[in-house]
């Protein structure tokens, strides 16, 4: 038994020393060689210069895909929780780490709630209209983290601010709007029966009129 596995063994022993040794080809001859393409730095913009960091954690995505009716992996990276300078509107952003592909792309309201995801206490889940790929869709994401500790940092921080947008009044703007579209629809409404009634009018006044003329006529021809 020794005797078919010890030539073998000595042989795989053989073959990692030959790898190890530099080859004629690998040695360091001392020469200088000039780089034949000179390479210019380029400023990468990633749309956050103006906002400020409040979490950056590191952590695994999935999207709910409702047609497949299962959870698909959207990639690891580093999610954040970002404060605009101006505006003051935040937002949830994660990228993959490798590719800087956005996975998540999305604001922060007053409305959105996260939920422990089957017990794990280092995963969450929750709902949110997503602008990943350009246009608004409802999505359901879950997050997992490596951590309980960073799971509860990310849901304490979402819970803190969807508390403050909401005193704020901040689930106010999207009523208002809904509110002001409904007016508008309202009043245009109005605006269409009233000019239907006006038309309305005149057609019937030249209803009665003809009438009129027609009697006045059958008493002349008697």
């Amino acid at each position: 038994m020794a005797s078919t596995t010890e030539p073998t063994a000595l042989k795989r022993e053989e073959e990692e020393e030959d790898d190890s040794k530099p080859s004629a080809e690998d040695e360091d001859t001392g020469a200088q060689v000039a780089p034949i393409v000179k390479l210019q730095e380029v400023a990468v913009t990633t749309g956050e210069e103006n906002e400020d960091v409040l979490l950056d954690l590191k952590a695994k995505l999935y999207r709910f895909d409702k047609d497949g009716n299962q959870w698909k992996e959207r990639g690891v990276g580093m999610v954040k929780l970002l404060k605009h300078k101006d505006t003051g509107k935040i937002r949830l952003v994660m990228r993959q780490s490798k590719t800087l592909k956005i996975c998540a792309n999305h604001l922060v309201l007053p409305t959105m709630s996260l939920q422990e995801h089957h017990g794990n206490e280092k995963s969450c889940v929750w709902h949110a209209a997503d602008f990943t790929d350009g246009e608004l869709k409802e999505e359901t994401f879950c997050i997992r983290f490596a951590s309980v500790e960073n799971c509860k940092s990310f849901k304490d921080k979402i819970e803190e601010i969807t508390e403050s947008l909401a005193n704020d009044g901040g689930e106010s703007a999207e009523a208002d709007a809904a509110a002001n579209l409904i007016e508008k629809l309202s009043v245009e409404e109005k605006g269409k029966e009233e000019k239907s009634e006006a038309k309305e009018e005149p057609t019937l006044k030249e209803e009665k009129k003809d009438e009129t003329e027609n009697q006045e006529k059958s008493g002349d021809d008697k």
